[in-house]
């Protein structure tokens, strides 16, 4: 038999065709396998807060997080630091190459806003695992008119770790009770039995190898030592925003975010530098609210049928005086928001 050109080529076809269907069968059992693991963690923290009432409102699942660490401006050193953390999860092989061992948890501080929560919401999504975020103010506030249910509360928390596919388990605001999310400096609360119970709750999540465990705080002059122990947030990663730079990336991404909502062009030449100037008080979370205030004021006035333009230099510039002034009338030592 001769073998002829034209049944190569046919064969040649045949054999990219197998590949193709191949790799197609491949991807779509790897994002079923995916759906199928957030189906679950979801399924499963949903019967989980059904039956323990004071988590229900200090914690929250994202099952599928979706959230980068592109969508981040500047923080290098911190993202390198959670980077390497993730090797825990993506490539543990790495650690014993070089004799050692992952952190147990890490411990990252700076003040509020400077992007500690995305942090570890990006750590989550690199690492495809599901982000439970732990607002500890909270959960201590509900688990103190709890009483006695925190007992079951420990148990059933070992539990559903074991039950749960891989996590990022997040702890925010270590540092209960300075957070001005339960009214700061609140000396009534008991803070022997609730620190037993958080040391309980963070020991159980690092003592399951499975999940990744980070701490965080904006108070870590006051932070109590035993979250720091050994075995504990053993790593600690200081989240300090350069200014200006940091300040510029954070911004750009948003207003970038905004104009691909948006579907058309909504901000001129802007500079960034004149914009910032001198406001080094203001965090990265400020700056964004300070852009959106701007954006908020823009649709207000297309909304009432005036003539508007694109956000300019001067735009933003007014709006961080207005932020100045109101910081000055509402902020007290210990803090505040800009209304």
């Amino acid at each position: 038999m001769t073998w002829r050109p034209e049944y190569c080529a046919r064969g040649r076809e045949r054999h990219l065709l197998f590949g193709l269907q191949r790799h197609v069968h491949c991807k779509l059992a790897v994002v079923d396998e995916a759906f199928k693991r957030t189906e679950r963690a979801q399924n499963l923290w949903t019967s989980f807060l059904r039956s323990v009432d004071p988590m229900a409102q200090g914690a929250k699942l994202t099952a599928n997080p979706e959230f980068t660490f592109d969508s981040i401006g500047g923080l290098a050193g911190a993202k390198e630091e959670i980077l390497t953390y993730a090797c825990a999860a993506t490539n543990p092989s790495f650690y014993s190459d070089w004799g050692t061992f992952p952190p147990s948890g890490v411990l990252l501080i700076g003040a509020d806003g400077v992007g500690k929560s995305l942090l570890a919401r990006a750590l989550a999504t690199h690492t495809e695992t599901s982000f439970l975020e732990v607002e500890i103010p909270r959960l201590v506030l509900d688990v103190v008119h709890a009483g006695g249910k925190v007992g079951d509360l420990v148990s059933q928390w070992s539990g559903i770790l074991e039950e749960m596919p891989p996590l990022t388990v997040y702890f925010d605001e270590l540092e209960f009770s300075r957070a001005q999310a339960i009214g700061t400096q609140r000396p009534d609360l008991p803070v022997g039995p609730i620190m037993d119970f958080l040391l309980e709750i963070v020991d159980r999540t690092i003592a399951n190898k499975q999940h990744l465990v980070i701490g965080a705080t904006s108070t870590p002059d006051t932070l109590r030592p035993a979250f720091v122990a050994a075995n504990r947030f053993e790593r600690l990663v200081e989240v300090n925003p350069q200014f200006p730079e940091d300040m510029i990336a954070a911004v750009q991404i948003h207003a970038d975010a905004a104009e691909k909502r948006a579907g058309h062009r909504l901000f001129s030449e802007i500079d960034w530098t004149a914009v910032l100037g001198n406001t080094r008080d203001c965090s990265p979370g400020d700056w964004v609210r300070i852009l959106h205030a701007v954006l908020r004021h823009k649709a207000s006035e297309a909304a009432r049928g005036e003539a508007t333009t694109q956000v300019n230099t001067q735009d933003l510039k007014n709006e961080v005086e207005r932020f100045k002034h109101a910081q000055r009338r509402v902020r007290t030592a210990e803090g505040g928001n800009y209304v």
